[in-house]
């Protein structure tokens, strides 16, 4: 039959404009500025220095901003491994200045990404008032911001807030959530001798079971104009970004972008926010087969959620996301401290060749001697979690490389059908394990103590606490729903007895 023909035989509702067309609107923005760094620069995510060498794609401040007339918030994803405190603190005060948005209503998240740019872990002037040794140490060993890098991504995330907020319109927006659970697995596995293992091997004949769960819920706010086009949306998601497909990149998010861009084009926006992935990975150690090359993983990774990305965004009711609000408790959480023999031991060792001693030996004798120092100047870390809701959704933040146990229980226990737990937000903290996993059944990589990763067993139940309480704290707004139908008539095409003959 003649296509057009055809069209005009169906019920005039299958041919009206988009259902959403006439839905209440919130006015939002959204902004990417570029946040690559030079070629040369240091690479973070590990306890030495490793330098860039090439580019594979661009690194970026990705920003949402909502009002609904009443108050403002920006969420900001980064292409970055951490965001270090002082870089938030100047920042909001910055954006604030500039908008009138509040700073307690202004959520800078890292997504972790391996490849990115030097921001952490060792801050420019942190060492200065120490002994030479452990300014050595901090300074020359270890992995270190860069001062000029830092205040490009203060520039950048300023500027990218700004143009989100000059640029808000009147939007339909929807929230969703979406199911990927083969692109993330737990990498901590119980072993035989009753204890836990990061990263045991794969054929590991020792090996029982996953010691922890995965998130798999892929959580989407999107943000429409009338005809439908996708102006933005927020993905929040629980796994490293450490698919590394070969130099600088966003790591596996940059396909998440392709894959969402791909379908809606390249004015849509993207803006990856990391869940709670402290104990998660996209390796799967039970799998029998070859791990793919980083290029294959980013795509595979990037590509599943971000495919089903798509697929929440396609189905979610479209209308106004209100209230926008906000809530903000700052902790101050004890240190767990090295014992005097073990620091008087890591001196020992850090005064030799690291080859002699052995690399790893060396390097955690390194960070035991700098948490030494970081334990006598500050005994307590700020921990600031903060609550940010866009209507029926609700963004849990913390500054924690955080287990996903914690986010699934924030999850649980919040009265928010949308609850989107946001690790490595506003500060870094470390790795902040369970305490099962610091207990002597627990043990691996995430339960080391650094300089880096350094609060008390305890400080993964205060912050799932405060966050689940600053959640609770908010009213959820209504959930946008599609327009009832009308009562209709039959096709006349469709309603025909069968015929045979």
């Amino acid at each position: 039959m003649n296509r057009r023909l055809f069209l005009a035989t169906l019920p005039a509702p299958l041919l009206a404009q988009p259902r959403w067309a006439n839905n209440p609107t919130v006015k939002a923005g959204f902004a990417d500025t570029d946040i690559t760094p030079e070629i040369g620069m240091e690479q973070p995510g590990g306890y030495g220095k490793v330098f860039h060498k090439s580019i594979h794609d661009p690194c970026k401040a990705r920003v949402a901003v909502f009002d609904d007339g009443v108050k403002k918030c920006a969420v900001v994803g980064l292409d970055a491994l951490i965001v270090p405190r002082h870089l938030v603190v100047a920042a909001r005060k910055e954006i604030t200045a500039k908008t009138g948005i509040p700073g307690e209503a202004v959520l800078i998240n890292a997504s972790h990404s391996h490849s990115s740019g030097p921001i952490g872990m060792v801050q420019p002037g942190e060492f200065d008032q120490a002994p030479e040794l452990i300014r050595k140490l901090g300074y020359e060993k270890s992995s270190m911001a860069d001062p000029k890098y830092l205040k490009l991504v203060h520039q950048r995330i300023v500027e990218g807030v700004v143009k989100a907020h000059d640029s808000r319109a009147e939007l339909v927006c929807g929230v969703g959530l979406g199911h990927e659970d083969k692109a993330a697995y737990n990498r901590r596995l119980r072993m035989t001798n009753g204890r836990t293992f990061t990263h045991p091997g794969q054929h590991n004949p020792n090996v029982i079971k996953y010691a922890g769960p995965i998130d798999p819920e892929v959580g989407v706010v999107g943000a429409f104009d009338k005809s439908g086009k996708l102006a933005g949306c927020i993905v929040n998601y629980a796994n490293h970004a450490t698919t590394s497909p070969g130099g600088i990149s966003a790591n596996w998010i940059q396909y998440l972008e392709k894959a969402i861009r791909g379908f809606y084009g390249e004015q849509a926006v993207v803006v990856f926010i990391q869940g709670t992935c402290g104990d998660l990975t996209q390796v799967d150690n039970l799998s029998p087969y070859q791990n793919p090359a980083g290029e294959e993983w980013s795509q595979i990774v990037g590509g599943r959620v971000g495919a089903e990305s798509v697929r929440v965004l396609l189905s979610m009711h479209r209308g106004r996301l209100a209230p926008i609000d906000y809530a903000v408790k700052t902790l101050h959480i004890p240190r767990r401290k090295p014992s005097a023999a073990r620091v008087k031991e890591a001196y020992s060792l850090v005064a030799k060749d690291p080859q002699a001693v052995g690399v790893t030996e060396w390097t955690f004798a390194k960070e035991t001697v700098m948490l030494d120092y970081l334990v006598q100047r500050e005994p307590k870390a700020e921990v600031e979690v903060q609550a940010i809701q866009v209507g029926p959704a609700v963004f849990v933040s913390n500054p924690a490389e955080y287990f996903v146990e914690f986010g699934l229980e924030i999850k649980a226990k919040s009265n928010f059908k949308y609850t989107f737990p946001a690790e490595l937000s506003n500060g870094c903290v470390g790795y902040v394990p369970t305490e099962e996993a610091l207990s002597p059944s627990g043990g691996g990589y995430e339960t080391r103590l650094t300089y880096y990763s350094n609060l008390t067993p305890t400080a993964g139940r205060e912050i799932a606490l405060a966050g689940i309480q600053l959640a609770n704290s908010l009213k959820p707004g209504d959930e946008p729903k599609a327009p009832q139908a009308k009562p209709g008539t039959p096709w006349g095409y469709g309603s025909v007895p069968a015929e045979v003959e």
